[in-house]
């Protein structure tokens, strides 16, 4: 079973910038594709950044464009999501989550039901 720890949540104010760091549990983190998904109280999950397991292919919720960034260090069996010019509205808690034995398309990974293993979660929140 895959383990996913997460960290580098906080509270920040609008404007500043967190990294959250996602490290799994052994060293074949380069065989996963990769994803990052948020959840508001009282809101549903919701997509926010994937990349696949070599980061050939990237994607971006629209709402995030521009001021986040997913990267990937597989020498590190970890995961980022560096976040700048955050906002009120970026405010939740934040799950990275693997795709093990990705075989499909990359696309796929924007999709929360695609996942296999979740993290336990970040909380982020940012005041104004």
């Amino acid at each position: 079973q895959v383990q996913l720890v997460e960290s580098g949540g906080g509270l920040v104010q609008a404007g500043d910038s967190l990294r959250l760091s996602c490290t799994a549990s052994s060293n074949t983190l380069s065989t996963y594709g990769m994803g990052w998904f948020r959840q508001a109280p009282g809101k549903d999950r919701t997509f926010v950044a994937a990349i696949t397991r070599s980061g050939d292919y990237i994607y971006y919720a629209d709402s995030v464009k521009g001021r986040f960034t997913i990267s990937r260090d597989n020498a590190k069996n970890t995961m980022y999501l560096q976040m700048n010019r955050l906002k009120s509205e970026d405010t939740a808690a934040y799950y990275c989550a693997a795709r093990v034995s990705q075989l499909s398309l990359s696309s796929l990974l924007q999709y929360d039901y695609y996942y296999n293993f979740w993290g336990q979660g970040a909380q982020v929140t940012v005041s104004s």
